[in-house]
């Protein structure tokens, strides 16, 4: 008996996976998070299938659901926006099925920060600039680990990501400002692949005040780091012309 945990993507239908979409087809149940699911990728899913929104359940009333119908030989798909393992609250439902003996399947997804990153025409790590990607969130009704505090990851001055916070983005600015500069680029991108998506883009001096501007309060991806706007970087050896690799002899000149 097995439940499956589908990433859906970060909001645009075509973005949740091959073998995501082929188990909404088949599933006879989807519980699926309203609050943040597309409701557009619920066209994948069978004309038969029931769906229902999880947004109004609790862990328990979510995993009577699941069981009752794996156990009346129903195929289930539990689903979740983006990618399921980041922020995703499933361990805690996996592991309450495993207390019925059900089993659980993960199927990747899309994350919102990969979609955040692409609305923003930027890549993440570039040479001499970032080679870290920090994904986190800043500490709200869910406290996080004090070594994991949002002012001391920023003493790295890594790429960042930053899930759950925009509402927050004062807080956000304060424990940053600490290790970055205020110079440093900001963007914002809400709903990143939906087809409302917005992506504002200033400073750690000004964003708070650009997001209060804009009125975004929640659903949004926050990107800190050079790599949004640095320019003067290295070309990777990757593709050199003299590099040798196991598929290519470089040339000399």
């Amino acid at each position: 008996m097995t439940v499956f945990f589908v990433g859906a993507g970060p909001g645009d239908e075509e973005l949740i996976t091959v073998k995501g979409a082929r188990l909404l087809g088949t599933a006879g149940l989807v519980l699926y998070a309203g609050s943040l699911v597309n409701r557009a990728i619920l066209n994948h899913a069978a004309p038969e299938a029931k769906l229902v929104d999880s947004a109004g359940l609790d862990l328990e009333q979510q995993v009577e659901l699941m069981t009752e119908a794996v156990e009346n030989g129903v195929t289930v798909v539990r689903l979740h926006t983006g990618d399921p393992g980041l922020f995703g609250a499933i361990q805690e439902q996996m592991d309450a099925l495993a207390e019925r003996g059900i089993s659980s399947v993960i199927v990747p997804g899309v994350s919102s920060f990969a979609a955040a990153a692409a609305a923003v025409g930027r890549e993440l790590t570039l040479p001499e600039v970032s080679q870290t990607v920090i994904i986190t969130r800043l500490a709200g009704r869910t406290p996080v680990p004090e070594k994991e505090s949002l002012r001391g990851l920023a003493s790295h001055r890594a790429s960042m990501c930053i899930f759950l916070s925009v509402g927050m983005i004062e807080s956000v600015v304060a424990e940053l400002i600490t290790e970055y500069t205020p110079e440093t680029p900001v963007a914002i991108v809400e709903k990143a692949s939906w087809p409302e998506e917005r992506v504002i883009r200033g400073t750690l001096h000004n964003i708070a005040t650009l997001v209060q501007e804009a009125g975004i309060t929640k659903t949004a991806m926050i990107l800190v780091g050079d790599f949004l706007t640095g320019k003067d970087y290295p070309q990777s050896r990757l593709y050199a012309t003299e590099f040798t690799h196991g598929f290519r002899e470089g040339k000399t000149t």
